[in-house]
Parts: C-alpha cells; structure tokens; sequence
C-alpha cells in the first residue's frame, strides 16, 4: 500500500521540488495537488519540465481527506488552519513554511509579525533536522520542517557546539544563497538585472533566521547562544554556503576538529565530512540531499572556519521534507532520494 500524498502549495518553487522529488518516490502515490493561483490548470501548464510526466490538475479545494500525509508549502501564518484539520481528520503534516519552527510564540510574534492561533497544534508538532532531531520523534502529527539557512547552519557546527567548542558570543555566520530561496514571488532584489553579476548581504543583523539558528544551537548547546547572521543573495538559482566563523575554547587542530565531525556523522548518509584540504562547494551537492562539511582551522588566532553547503531545494526544503515523511511512516530515510549531485 502506497502513501497517498497530498501537496498545498503545489506551484511554489518548494512545492514544485516537492513533486519533482515524489514522482519518483517507490512508496508514494501523488493523490491532489492544492494551488489558490492556478486552479483548475495542470501542473505541467505552469512547469513545462513536468509534461507527460504529471498532469495532475491543480484544486481549489480540500484535499486532506485524500492523503494520508499533506504537506504545506505557505507563506507564514497560513499552515495552521491546514493543521488543525489535517489533526481532525488523523492525517499526518509536514510543514514547509515557517508557522511551526520556533517554541517561543513571543518570538514568532517578533519575528514574523504573526501570532499563534492554534497553540494547543504546537504540541503536536516536532520541529527535525533528522540527523539532529530523530531520536525525539515519537508520534508527533505535526512535523516543523527546518528552514534552508538553518539547516546549513545546524548541521555545520552541531559537532562543535555538543562538544564545547564555540567560545561564548563568537559565532559569526556568513551565509550565501541562490534566488530561489526568495521564493516564486517578485522582488526588487530578485529581479534579474539586480541579482545577475552582483552580489551583496541583505537583511543583516536582521533576518527571520535568526531565532531558528538560534534555539536550535541553544538546544544542543545547553545553553543560550547568540548569533552574527549575515545572509547574502547570490547570482545562482540554487545552493547555499555558509561559513562560520568562532573562536575555540582551547587549542584544536583541523585533524582533531576532522575526527570530531567523522565520529558525529558517522552514521548519517547525506552528512558527506570532506578530507582535511577540500573545501565545501555548491556544485558538488545542487538537485541532491546531501550536505558537505569542509573544516579550517587557523592555529594564529584560535578560530575555527567550517564551511557548509546544501541545495537549498532539497536538503534545505522538498528533500528534508521527503526525508521527515519517511521517519514518520518507518521506511529507509533515504527512499525516494537517492540522487547523485551531477558533476557540473
């Protein structure tokens, strides 16, 4: 028997990832797709990469009865009404959008000017990273799929927070992305004669990332970590670098940072730790679900550089997503992602 899935929010980029990736998933049956702006047209109208190979028409209307698991792909303060229902009717929920990422109400209120609706629904959700957050699934129907920034960052210096290694207040975070972390949306700085040969920070000091950095740092460090986050657009359609910058607690080397981080993934297929010398590159992980770690070390100042890079489609949106699903219904975490990044 196939998991019937259900997508809202089909003709984002998000969404639209999610249905390249599932179409081939073995134990998936893609049953609705949900879009407000396209009802009633294909999906392959609006993505013509997708002709002959889904032709599902988009609806205007429930499509949670259908599914045994949907997943949303909103703009924030949209998913909770979807949840609430998805609740009611005992199907499962995978949340693209920010609405169940953060515990603290104060601070989605601060962040994303919004507040929670539902409250009770955020007790059944579990915000995972699976190579972080597995271990705390235990039934949860409400699963907070991570944002992309986040993700890179999380994975990145996980090892080094859980074992001591950030000096407090020194964690710098210099992130790069491709436009499509923006969204499908119009904007000014996503327009193609602004973002094409430039490249500049925006949102600095200021990003909605932020507190999701943070409370997941927080949480594997056992204490508060505060955070530098310097988010810049860069002229790709896809990926994203970070590289994170701290001042170690005690004297290293990149050999002991390189067993730290080999001994922490060494279980996590799509964790790839590069050789000491190899520095994590964008190309080498774009349409897969792989992240690649690089660790530096610079013995003159006692700092730490860990590099990390995702696509920020698939491991950082529609892949994790995929990769929670398969938590949730007990099969390999890798089915239906196995792709190998192509070589340029």
């Amino acid at each position: 028997m196939k998991i019937k899935v259900g997508i809202i929010g089909a003709t984002g980029y998000a969404g639209v990832e999610l249905v390249r990736l599932l179409i081939s998933h073995p134990s998936v049956q893609l049953q609705a797709l949900s879009s407000v702006s396209y009802e009633g047209k294909k999906i392959s109208d609006i993505y013509p990469n997708l002709k002959d190979i889904c032709d599902m028409s988009l609806q205007n209307e429930e499509i949670i009865d259908k599914c045994d698991v949907v997943f949303t792909s909103l703009p924030h303060g949209l998913s909770e009404k979807f949840a609430k229902k998805c609740i009611e009717k005992g199907v499962k929920m995978i949340d693209l959008g920010a609405d169940f990422r953060l515990d603290s109400a104060e601070e989605y209120t601060k962040w994303y000017n919004k507040v929670y609706e539902e409250r009770e629904l955020h007790k059944e959700s579990l915000y995972c990273i699976p190579e972080l957050h597995r271990e705390q699934y235990c039934g949860q129907r409400i699963i907070g799929n991570p944002g992309c920034y986040p993700t890179s960052i999380a994975l990145g210096l996980a090892p080094s927070v859980k074992n001591g290694l950030v000096a407090d207040n020194t964690l710098v975070i210099d992130s790069k992305s491709g436009v499509t972390g923006a969204g499908r949306g119009l904007a000014d700085n996503t327009h193609y004669p602004n973002c094409n040969e430039a490249f500049s920070p925006y949102k600095v000091a200021s990003h909605r990332h932020t507190p999701e950095i943070e409370q997941t740092l927080s949480k594997l460090a056992g204490k508060k970590v505060n955070v530098t986050f310097v988010p810049h657009l860069l002229p790709v359609n896809r990926g994203i670098v970070s590289t994170m910058y701290f001042t170690a607690t005690r004297k290293t080397s990149a050999e002991e940072l390189y067993e730290i981080y080999k001994q922490f993934y060494k279980n996590e297929k799509f964790v790839r730790v590069l050789g000491l010398g190899e520095v994590a590159n964008l190309r080498n992980v774009k349409y897969s679900n792989y992240c690649d770690i690089s660790l530096h070390y610079d013995e003159h100042t006692n700092r730490v550089i860990v590099v990390s890079t995702i696509d920020n489609m698939v491991k950082g949106a529609a892949g994790q997503a995929i990769q929670n699903m398969n938590i949730i219904f007990g099969i390999g975490e890798d089915c239906g992602l196995d792709f190998v990044p192509p070589a340029f």
